[in-house]
């Protein structure tokens, strides 16, 4: 609560808030009320009946003329002097303020508060008890109390405000909404130094023990105050008066990072499915279960957050209340967060957009959204990403909406690498951080593929599109990557030979990790294309490790300093870490692989190391072999080609010469004639 020090003055002046007048013309004892019913004890009887609701006030003519001139119009419009009864249903404020008034006329003495003062503002404009009429009327005395009391008052310029919700539009024409909103936000923006204070915004089970200790004992000009000391008192007003109270602090020049923490405190105390992690179904919310904020004041028809008490009706009518007024309250909320980046968690811009797509909000306040999202999509969690498909679709989750958010933040980083302010002074550490910014974007998006791939109506080309979005340079290691692409192929087993070759093109294989390539040369799963590319990867990244390890050891000291390898597609990290940390969610269990990786790799090099002798011995054993087979071989085909040519030359004297045989033919056919 804030005090000013003029607070005792103002109240003393207008008498603690007690107000008279001594002019009525009728001796009166006083007012009594019998049901819904009131009298005035006089020796006069009354002789004007007038009905507000189902109230009824049994009054006297000439006080309430003598003061009113909506009571003389209605009298002199009506001809009839005889007129014994006015309804007036539509009185701001209610019978509450006309019985202020009417005491007032009467010259009873009437307590002034902030809880009542709103209403017998309105009433008094609404019967124009003007100073035309007698000086010193009801307006004036109301408007004073106001202008000199509410509004140097923290305390009561909340109260005041939010009695106001009941009033429209009389509290708005009145400009006392107006008045109490730029109160608050000067108060709010003020310096705490010179000034008295006293905080009772919280209830003491949550408050914090210093504040209690200073309104216990007298407040100290040298307590130091919380910056979102005021955060409590104004997340009770309505939503379009929060509105107006944040609109006119930001006015003032208050932090952005203030005002968005104050949208967040509002945010999670009227919208209770905002902190949940699962879908908040609205239907399934019932009235009681969200009784998260305490309403102050005397309004009655608003309880518990945003849910509003209805005397009659089937629980679908209440939860179609209830998401209108949600909907109401994130369309204004989106409306007037600060457009600074950073004014508020990333994570509650996605479950903020989660309940507008859930609720069905204006598609150009999504796209707005959905826009700051991206400007802070590094920030992002896994959880708050995995937003349900409200639409219809057989997705479970929204896949075409982390796309967008992608899109968005990857202009972003474009439009700030190609501005000239940022090219001036533009210098390694921004460079870095838009690289790690990229990097954490892609552990992001690794294992949303590798969440959603588990989803069976998630069809290839999303999934493939999804995985393609990014630079290549934004991914040092494609094992997050690998993991959703196996996960892809466990839960779609019906997938075609040339549709696991189209899903397994988004990964390099040079960019996988040894531990990922022992775990893809068994993988049953890949096309056989795919594991060939990785046992080569994974031959060359080992000879290239054992040749490192070498010249480590043969060259001193200095060559303890210098990189392994300088080329990143080479890929010479090794280490177990950048592939266990997606296959793995616990500690222990990452311990453990590690430790048994570094066995088997020791088992692999003995096993290479004895099977480089082996290979050497059986060298020496077939070149042996193979020399004596050949002298052997030669000597066998020389004797060969010898006794070959004698048996021609034998075979050459004994064959008949064409000649002979065709004589021999000849004689032998016409010995056959004859």
């Amino acid at each position: 609560m804030w005090e000013s020090e003029s607070e005792a003055a103002a109240g003393r002046e207008y008498g603690g808030g007690i107000l008279t007048s001594t002019k009525h013309g009728v001796k009166i004892e006083g007012f009594h009320q019998r049901g819904n019913s009131w009298y005035v004890s006089a020796d006069i009887p009354s002789d004007l009946q007038v009905q507000i609701g189902e109230a009824n006030f049994h009054l006297h003519k000439y006080p309430l003329l003598s003061r009113s001139g909506k009571l003389n119009r209605i009298l002199y419009d009506s001809r009839n002097p005889d007129l014994n009864k006015i309804a007036m249903d539509d009185l701001p404020g209610g019978p509450e303020a006309f019985e202020l008034a009417a005491k007032f006329s009467y010259g009873v003495a009437i307590d002034l508060t902030a809880g009542n003062i709103s209403g017998l503002r309105c009433a008094a404009e609404y019967l124009e008890m003007t100073e035309d009429l007698e000086e010193g009327n009801l307006i004036f005395k109301t408007e004073a109390f106001l202008s000199y009391v509410v509004l140097s008052s923290w305390r009561d310029s909340i109260v005041v405000l939010k009695s106001c919700e009941k009033l429209s539009p009389w509290a708005e024409n009145l400009q006392i909404v107006r008045r109490c909103s730029e109160s608050i936000a000067w108060k709010a923006c003020a310096n705490p130094k010179g000034i008295r204070w006293a905080y009772t915004g919280r209830a003491p089970k949550v408050s914090s023990p210093k504040w209690n200790e200073m309104k216990d004992s007298s407040p100290s000009r040298n307590q130091l105050v919380p910056p979102d000391w005021w955060f409590e008192d104004v997340s009770i007003l309505r939503i379009d008066h929060f509105v107006r109270v944040t609109t006119a602090i930001k006015v003032k020049g208050m932090r952005f990072e203030l005002i968005g923490a104050g949208i967040m405190h509002y945010a999670t105390k009227w919208l209770p499915g905002l902190g949940n992690d699962a879908a908040i179904a609205v239907e399934e919310t019932s009235i009681n279960n969200g009784n998260n904020s305490s309403s102050s004041g005397s309004d009655g028809s608003w309880k518990g957050g945003l849910h509003m008490i209805v005397a009659a009706g089937t629980r679908d009518e209440t939860s179609s209340l209830q998401a209108k007024d949600q909907r109401m309250v994130i369309e204004s909320l989106i409306s007037i967060i600060p457009p600074q980046k950073d004014s508020v968690s990333c994570s509650f811009l996605l479950r903020l957009l989660r309940m507008a797509n859930m609720l069905k909000v204006a598609h150009a306040l999504i796209t707005d959204l959905e826009k700051r999202v991206g400007m802070q999509f590094e920030q992002a969690s896994l959880n708050d990403l995995l937003i349900p498909c409200y639409s219809k679709s057989e997705t479970m989750y929204d896949v075409d909406l982390v796309q967008r958010l992608l899109e968005h933040f990857l202009v972003q980083e474009q439009v700030e690498g190609s501005s000239p302010s940022r090219q001036q002074s533009l210098s390694d550490k921004l460079v870095g951080s838009s690289l790690n910014a990229k990097a954490r974007v892609a552990r992001l998006v690794d294992s949303y593929l590798t969440e959603v791939s588990r989803d069976r109506n998630l069809s290839l080309t999303k999934f493939q599109v999804l995985a393609e979005a990014l630079p290549e340079s934004a991914r040092t290691s494609d094992d997050g990557l690998y993991r959703a692409i196996d996960s892809y192929l466990k839960a779609h087993p019906t997938l075609t030979e040339h549709e696991r070759k189209r899903l397994c093109r988004v990964m390099d294989c040079q960019k996988l990790s040894i531990d990922a390539c022992m775990h893809a040369a068994q993988n049953e799963r890949l096309p056989i294309r795919v594991v060939v590319q990785v046992l080569f990867s994974e031959q060359v990244k080992i000879s290239n490790a054992l040749a490192n390890n070498n010249s480590l050891k043969g060259g001193g000291v200095e060559s303890q300093f210098q990189p392994i390898i300088t080329n990143r597609k080479t890929l010479l990290e090794g280490t177990p870490q950048s592939f266990q940390e997606g296959w793995s969610t616990a500690k222990k269990d990452i311990n453990t692989l590690k430790f048994e990786l570094e066995s088997v790799k020791t088992k692999y090099l003995e096993l290479q190391h004895d099977m480089e002798n082996l290979q050497k011995q059986f060298d020496k054993v077939m070149k042996q072999k193979h020399t004596s087979a050949w002298t052997s071989g030669w000597k066998k085909l020389s004797k060969l080609t010898k006794m070959t040519n004698v048996e021609n030359h034998d075979i050459a004297n004994h064959i008949p010469t064409s000649e002979e045989q065709n004589r021999k033919t000849t004689r032998r056919w016409r010995n056959s004639i004859s």
